[in-house]
């Protein structure tokens, strides 16, 4: 009796090797791995944050806004890439000198953004779209430039919440607390350094205040009574030739910080407190 256990065993065992005679490594099935939640982009340095795919209410939630911000519609994107903050004066300084693009404005920037860790400013979008595409990159659609700025928290006025102060983001005046026990807020006349203030739940910096920033839509008041939701990319052309600004800047007031508020100039507009980030298509 017992050598027939044995026997039984041994069969069993030797039907089991046969099942993985052959299975290498490379027969194996591996996880594919999805995309990182956090890259630096090799041709600017730049953090950039994984915004993952997914729908949200775009639009004015509270009916304070402008009627530009109605009605509110659901938008699905899928995910992409945006930068962690926004662009510096040092990587600008680095495309100007690299790809020889004309820029002459030095001497303004630095009134407003005094050394190398400011945000940009006197951008315009065509100088704006011209360092996205030296970096492999594009600006964000208005709509990736709101999911990516709410942060992950549906139906907010801002990045954080419902509450605003200057502990918050650098906008007009001064005020807050940092740990020392001076003002959070304490540019009044200029952009803060980047990274001043707390970023959003999705590792954003600075979607509120600082510097308004440019998006690659033209600009219609009336797109979003017909704006698909699917990925919509903005209407095909602009009335008045506005392109959409986003976020509110060091000059703006709270209502303008608001995560639905939307801004519009002229492609060749500049001034102290234009700015931009850019987003990138995940490889």
């Amino acid at each position: 009796m017992v050598n027939v256990v044995v026997k039984k065993s041994i069969i069993v065992l030797m039907l089991l090797s046969l099942v993985f005679v052959g299975c290498g490594e490379d027969e194996l099935v591996k996880p594919k791995e999805g995309p990182k939640k956090v890259i630096t982009w090799r041709a600017d340095g730049a953090r950039m944050m994984l915004i993952s795919a997914g729908s949200f209410e775009m639009g004015d939630h509270f009916n304070d806004g402008e009627a530009d911000e109605q009605p509110v519609h659901t938008v699905e994107l899928d995910p992409f890439y945006m930068d962690s903050q926004e662009v510096t004066v040092e990587q600008f300084r680095k495309f100007v000198d690299e790809s020889g693009h004309k820029y002459s404005r030095w001497n303004e920037v630095e009134k407003y953004s005094p050394d190398d860790r400011h945000p940009m400013v006197y951008v315009t979008w065509n100088d704006a779209v011209a360092y996205c595409k030296w970096a492999g990159k594009r600006l964000p659609t208005e709509a990736e430039w709101e999911y990516a700025a709410r942060g992950g928290l549906p139906g907010k006025q801002y990045p954080w919440g419902d509450r605003i102060a200057h502990d918050y983001a650098n906008y007009a005046g001064t005020g807050g607390e940092d740990p020392w026990g001076e003002p959070k807020d304490k540019w009044d006349s200029q952009t803060a350094p980047v990274r001043s203030f707390e970023p959003n739940g999705y590792g954003l910096y600075d979607m509120a205040g600082n510097v308004l920033e440019w998006c690659a839509d033209w600009y219609d008041s009336g797109y979003y009574g017909s704006s698909p939701v699917k990925n919509p990319k903005g209407p095909n052309s602009s009335p008045n030739g506005w392109l959409v600004l986003r976020g509110g800047s060091w000059l703006g007031d709270t209502k303008a910080l608001r995560v639905s508020s939307r801004s519009h100039r002229s492609p060749t507009s500049a001034d102290t407190n234009y700015g931009f980030r850019c987003a990138a298509d995940i490889p």
